[in-house]
């Protein structure tokens, strides 16, 4: 949604992802990025979920997409615009339910879950067939983490010791809980 400019790096980043992408295999066509005056970067900037929602509409109708997944009203981190996003996907499915669209968020689980590694797996696993036995979830288990570390490495100006730590011991890295927005 945005090139992530919130420390005036915007083009540095825009590039970063672009790298991170070819190490996943993700053809830089299917790469969008934007740089629009309202949906700026940062802690404290706050993105209207009602024009998150048309952007989130013209981009699943021009690329006839059926199929999205974000971040859950948490935003993993907490961070605001990664809530923002969620809260204009939850528009979307809302104003316009006789599309057919499905949708998934991205489960945010608590700082002792986040920092356990490939232990998760497990926790992940029985907390969706526990909690959500109908299919409403789905845990997606990394089987190439190596490959993330190295995506996440090309995005140098944010490749920090913390970053490089949590990318190694966050659960994320080996396991994403997945559940559908309904």
């Amino acid at each position: 949604m945005s090139t992530g400019n919130a420390d005036g790096m915007g083009i540095i980043r825009k590039e970063e992802l672009y790298q991170a992408s070819a190490i996943l295999k993700v053809p830089l066509q299917q790469v969008r990025i934007l740089d629009h005056p309202d949906l700026q970067d940062g802690f404290g900037r706050v993105w209207d979920c009602n024009f998150l929602a048309k952007i989130i509409e013209k981009e699943t109708f021009t690329h006839v997409i059926d199929v999205i997944i974000t971040f859950d009203n948490y935003g993993v981190s907490g961070h605001c615009n990664h809530q923002d996003v969620n809260r204009g996907v939850s528009k979307l499915l809302h104003d316009t339910p006789q599309r057919n669209i499905e949708a998934w968020e991205l489960v945010s689980t608590n700082i002792l879950r986040k920092y356990t590694g490939p232990v998760d797996i497990w926790f992940s696993f029985v907390y969706a067939t526990t909690y959500y036995p109908s299919g409403q979830m789905r845990c997606l288990v990394n089987e190439h983490p190596q490959k993330s570390y190295a995506a996440m490495a090309q995005h140098t100006s944010q490749w920090v010791w913390f970053r490089k730590f949590f990318v190694s011991f966050s659960s994320y890295t080996y396991v994403n809980t997945l559940r559908k927005i309904n």
